[in-house]
């Protein structure tokens, strides 16, 4: 059964993706293929082997030991406050940690850690897929720094590429998360999930494009290098990294003060008028993509809402939702939503690409926002193809 919903899933992502394809004839079957496959190898190793096992479990455990270490600094400024027992507050024990993550971050691309592992990790891909240098760079690097700083880094070839090239390195930023992000996902969702989608997603985003979006790669592509980050001494970098991790934070926490004052506000709205909430009206429009994904039947209403919640608010709002309701949801259901959860595939995510894109391009800008939609829509089949892949082993 679950390879039948694998077959069902992989035909709505393909059906919808030929549907909008700027170009039928020039589909990248044989790209489409070698990722696929290169998916099918790393989620078996991941979640159907004992040795994959394991090694995510110590992935999960080290992150949570960072999140423990983070606390070192939370609780030192924060330590005054009174939470009543059994309490949380959301903002110092899930958003606070980023700062402490992105300073890591920080500190491996000053000592160009980051750099070697993005440069033979996209080289290595390229070699395989054939996805151009630029775009499989673009991928794994996004991955690890996110978005907007990622698109720095390729900041003088940004305004000579054509439209297509454009779109995939859009949809690749959509697709993935950062790794400051991380930890504060597996607060939320169990740390196997996030560690797994992060590598699907990578590979997801390019084999959306090859059908959304096809094109061949020139052979003259020069590999990408990093923007190098010693020109600065190493504190005033440390000290960016920190302040920018704390700016990301606080944005975080802005758009969910208001995203689920809006989401609550609905809900009541909706349950007044009509007696049903906001959140289970969208969650029926959702319900035939969860079901086509491999969800059990009694879940996808509430799979399905969770999944329109990430779409028009965030990835956090539905994370958070998910992390109330995850004993009333099944072993499958979990793990196909934790999976999709785990990407930027959400309206406020375009806005930032698009002008991300325009401070550096005002004539880039205007073609991503020309294809923002296009943009959208891709990468939230990504996400539904990551999805799909992990329901496989449940």
């Amino acid at each position: 059964m679950n390879f039948v919903f694998l077959l069902t899933g992989l035909a709505l992502v393909f059906g919808i993706g030929w549907l909008i394809s700027s170009n039928r004839r020039k589909i990248r079957y044989k790209s489409i293929g070698i990722l696929f496959a290169l998916q099918l190898i790393i989620s078996f190793l991941c979640l159907h082997t004992s040795g994959g096992v394991k090694t995510l479990a110590g992935i999960s455990s080290f992150f949570n030991w960072l999140m423990v270490q983070a606390a070192g600094g939370v609780n030192f400024v924060f330590g005054g406050l009174v939470i009543k027992p059994g309490g949380s507050v959301f903002f110092l024990n899930v958003l606070m940690p980023i700062v402490f993550i992105s300073a890591l971050v920080g500190i491996l691309n000053y000592i160009k850690v980051l750099p070697f592992i993005i440069k033979w990790t996209g080289w290595a891909l390229n070699k395989v897929a054939g996805m151009g240098e630029l775009e499989s760079y673009f991928a794994v690097s996004t991955a690890i720094l996110g978005q907007p700083e990622v698109f720095l880094t390729v900041k003088d070839q940004i305004p000579k590429l054509n439209e297509q090239r454009l779109y995939t390195i859009c949809a690749s930023a959509m697709s993935a998360v950062s790794a400051a992000m991380l930890a504060s996902y597996m607060k939320m969702v169990p740390g196997k999930f996030v560690v797994v989608a992060v590598f699907l997603n990578i590979l997801s985003a390019l084999i959306i494009s090859c059908i959304v979006n096809p094109y061949e790669t020139e052979s003259n592509d020069e590999l990408v290098q990093i923007s190098k980050g010693n020109k600065e001494p190493f504190f005033q970098v440390l000290g960016n990294y920190i302040v920018d991790g704390f700016q990301l934070a606080i944005t975080v926490g802005a758009m969910l003060i208001g995203f689920v004052a809006l989401v609550t506000f609905l809900n009541n709205t909706f349950l007044a008028l009509f007696n049903v909430s906001f959140t289970t009206l969208i969650g029926y429009v959702f319900a035939p993509v969860a079901f086509l994904m491999g969800v059990p039947s009694h879940d996808i209403i509430k799979v399905g809402s969770l999944m329109a919640t990430k779409l028009i608010t965030n990835e956090f709002v539905a994370m958070g939702t998910l992390h109330g309701m995850t004993t009333s949801l099944s072993a499958k259901a979990t793990a196909i939503i934790s999976a999709y959860l785990v990407s930027f595939a959400n309206f406020g995510t375009v806005g930032i690409i698009t002008g991300s894109i325009k401070s550096i391009s005002e004539e880039q800008g205007a073609y991503v926002a020309k294809f923002s939609m296009k943009l959208l829509l891709g990468a939230t089949l990504a996400s539904v193809l990551t999805g799909t892949i992990v329901g496989l082993y449940f």
